[in-house]
């Protein structure tokens, strides 16, 4: 028969309980000891040293420790290679379904549902009197054209912080460009003054009355990069109270990123409405956009920033020898403080811009064939034109300013700010930008093609196609295009790429990006008309009214996720969807 069994603690030990009858405990009867009890127990004669709990716990973890480190690995290699094979099945359904996804690679299908918004509140507070102001805000910019203009519009959104007039900024005259153009030579004064007169009170100059009454000269100052609002408070509004007039030097970046919604929308303000360049840039940027939509009814323009300087900064190696090396490495002894790098790291990390040849493999691999326009926007290439053939090769429509308008270009020639203002005017008009680094021009112009309806803005994700260029002779082209097109998910100016805090305001202006009433009967854009909402300043519930409908977004992510089939425009090229 069988012998029922059972554990059982008692009296500070286990014990087994079992109705064997060869027990000879009879104090304990049916229960058998497993140890004994405090009382040592007879066996052959002898006495059995009791066991202590301590001991039984020690054991007992002990084990208890081998079973969980043994396991603990098995579990984490099983973790381990499942991941892996999850990330190598998830890659190869994304290239896949990305081979398959029909998608216009010229302009974004969902551009149409967002608007750039950047209107005052109902309860926007209008500007002090200049009489009335806590006294003159000075700038003194810093950089070239691009960085200036971000510190342009930072210092205009100080000066309401400070509740200051502020005075036209001076331009910088002594950095790498050597450019002593004034404010006015680039941007129109006037335009500029009244389209922020109810923002904050600006003047051309400090009244000579004013300056001759002030005891001391203006108190000159330098803030902490992305100084907070708070800090200006604390730290700038006292001694200009004190002083009545404040110069602020080097100012670049000065303001923090993250700010109130009001200044944010200021910021978008000043930069895509009030700075407007002065007719004669104005007039020779569109002459040049018109040739080039005489030759072709869309275009491309790149940002190459391929010019020496940039490449001493970077402390990348292109493969020159020590010609190279020399040549960059004296030009990057103009900034001490920059610190020894890797270029082999660099590169690794995607910090070295492509080389011309490089983004237009990409382009190509891309979809845009070798009759695509191109309008080439740079100073003076590194390496000159032979490191431009290769990208002239790949694309024979192959157009600079100088080609299209070297009689008219000549008097901007000395002034390398304004033939960068020229670059930004036909670069932002372009059907799609493609940068090559993340500097000022690159962040300020795809921001503010964000601003005006996300026109397509290629950036490349320099860190995966460094690693393919590697091996570019090794695969065959169809595979290299496919893994291009996959590398560049997220990096072609989509919509659905804002997001609140990401990057730089100036790049992302999330603040001043709207959305436009949403229907799924929208999409089918070709016979139905797109319902805009109109802007209503007295009605509160209206102003900057952000829709909070996901529509948008959540079709862009079926189309993204291979589950629409894309929509499809006359003109469309094979492409894969972001």
């Amino acid at each position: 028969m069988g012998v029922a069994k059972s554990w059982r603690y008692t009296r500070k030990v286990f014990i087994l309980a079992n109705n064997h009858h060869n027990c000879k405990d009879t104090k304990l009867k049916h229960h058998c000891l497993l140890w004994p009890p405090t009382e040592t127990t007879a066996v052959g004669g002898g006495q059995r040293r009791r066991i202590s709990w301590t001991v039984v716990c020690g054991v007992m973890l002990f084990v208890l420790g081998l079973i969980s480190f043994f396991t603990g690995h098995v579990a984490s290699d099983i973790e381990w290679y499942s991941n892996r094979l999850v990330k190598r099945r998830l890659w190869k359904k994304k290239t896949d379904r990305l081979s398959t996804t029909r998608v216009d690679i010229w302009k974004s299908d969902f551009s149409k549902f967002y608007y750039g918004c950047s209107e005052r509140s109902p309860y926007y507070e209008p500007p002090t009197n200049q009489r009335l102001s806590n006294g003159y805000l000075l700038i003194a910019a810093s950089g070239g054209l691009n960085q200036q203009r971000t510190g342009i519009t930072d210092a205009v959104v100080v000066a309401r912080i400070l509740n200051a007039t502020l005075v036209i900024p001076e331009l910088d005259h002594h950095s790498y460009w050597k450019d002593n153009s004034d404010f006015g030579n680039i941007f129109d004064v006037d335009w500029f003054i009244s389209n922020l007169a109810k923002d904050v009170p600006i003047v051309k100059r400090v009244p000579d009355k004013f300056m001759r009454s002030l005891e001391k000269p203006p108190y000159t100052m330098r803030v902490p990069r992305k100084s907070e609002p708070q800090f200006y408070i604390d730290e700038v509004l006292p001694i200009l109270l004190k002083r009545r007039v404040v110069q602020l030097t080097k100012f670049d970046y000065r303001l923090a990123n993250d700010l109130d919604e009001e200044l944010q929308r200021l910021r978008c303000r000043v930069n895509y409405h009030a700075l407007r360049f002065t007719k004669p840039i104005h007039n020779l940027g569109q002459k040049i956009i018109m040739e080039m939509r005489k030759m072709a009814p869309r275009y491309i323009a790149i940002h190459l920033r391929f010019e020496p300087d940039m490449l001493a900064f970077s402390g990348c190696y292109y493969g020159g020898g020590d010609k190279e090396r020399n040549e960059l490495g004296e030009i990057r002894k103009r900034w001490a403080t920059l610190p020894e790098t890797s270029p082999d790291g660099e590169r690794k990390r995607g910090k070295c811009p492509l080389t011309p040849h490089e983004v237009g493999l990409m382009l190509r691999a891309l979809g845009f064939e070798n009759n695509t326009y191109l309008y080439v926007a740079s100073g003076e290439i590194y390496g000159g034109e032979e490191t431009l053939k290769p990208l002239w090769e790949l694309f024979p429509n192959f157009y600079t300013k100088e080609m299209l308008a070297s009689e008219e270009l000549e008097p901007f020639l000395p002034y390398s700010s304004r033939l960068a203002a020229i670059d930004y005017i036909v670069c932002d008009e372009s059907d799609v930008f493609v940068t090559n680094n993340n500097g000022n021009m690159a962040k300020i112009l795809a921001g503010r093609r964000r601003y005006m309806g996300h026109k397509r803005t290629i950036r490349p994700n320099a860190k995966k196609l460094n690693a393919l260029f590697l091996k570019r002779d090794k695969i065959p082209w169809e595979s290299f295009a496919k893994k291009v097109k996959a590398a560049q998910q997220g990096f072609l100016g989509e919509p659905d790429e804002m997001k609140t805090g990401r990057g730089e305001f100036h790049e992302y202006p999330s603040t001043c990006i709207c959305k436009k009433p949403f229907k799924f009967s929208n999409l089918d854009n070709k016979n139905q008309n797109l319902t805009k909402s109109a802007f209503n300043p007295k009605a509160d519930a209206e102003y900057g009214r952000n829709e909070e409908d996901q529509g948008v977004h959540n079709v862009q992510s079926m189309v993204n996720a291979g589950l629409h089939g894309g929509l499809e425009e006359n003109g469309g090229v094979d492409f894969l969807a972001d």
